[in-house]
């Protein structure tokens, strides 16, 4: 399922995303996290050796909201599914985009021997607040 115009805007834009995985025994982990998109996917980067990594290496559905920094009506829900995960030179330029968007500066946070990981997510499923009659 592509992903509609509100969706692109908020993960191209300063906002935060609340990522939702699931642990081993079913439990949900949320995090809030910085977010992308290729137009197509919405992107998470993060470590490999992190919780959120190993989860989706598990059970690859997630679901993905994504917060306006300026507006709490204004949202995108993508339920989906990882379909490609991304290590290496691409991943490490991605976190210094993401934090060049988010914090002005290329990524200071020490990087862990695994390197980075982008998590591409293929949405089932997207709300917003337009596609639920709610604008």
């Amino acid at each position: 399922m592509p992903l509609d115009e509100d969706t692109v805007r908020l993960a191209k834009g300063k906002n935060l995303a609340t990522v939702v995985t699931l642990m081993p025994g079913g439990q949900p982990q949320a995090l809030l996290t910085w977010v992308d998109t290729d137009g197509e996917h919405v992107l998470v980067n993060t470590e490999p050796q992190r919780q959120r990594a190993k989860n989706v290496s598990q059970d690859p559905r997630v679901t993905v909201l994504i917060h306006s920094a300026d507006n709490p009506y204004d949202w995108s829900e993508v339920r989906g599914h990882v379909v490609s995960t991304t290590t290496g030179d691409e991943a490490r330029a991605h976190i210094d985009e993401l934090s060049r968007k988010y914090n002005g500066t290329e990524y200071r946070n020490p990087i862990g021997p695994q390197g980075r990981i982008i998590l591409k997510i293929a949405a089932d499923k997207v709300n917003t607040p337009k596609s639920l009659g709610r604008r």
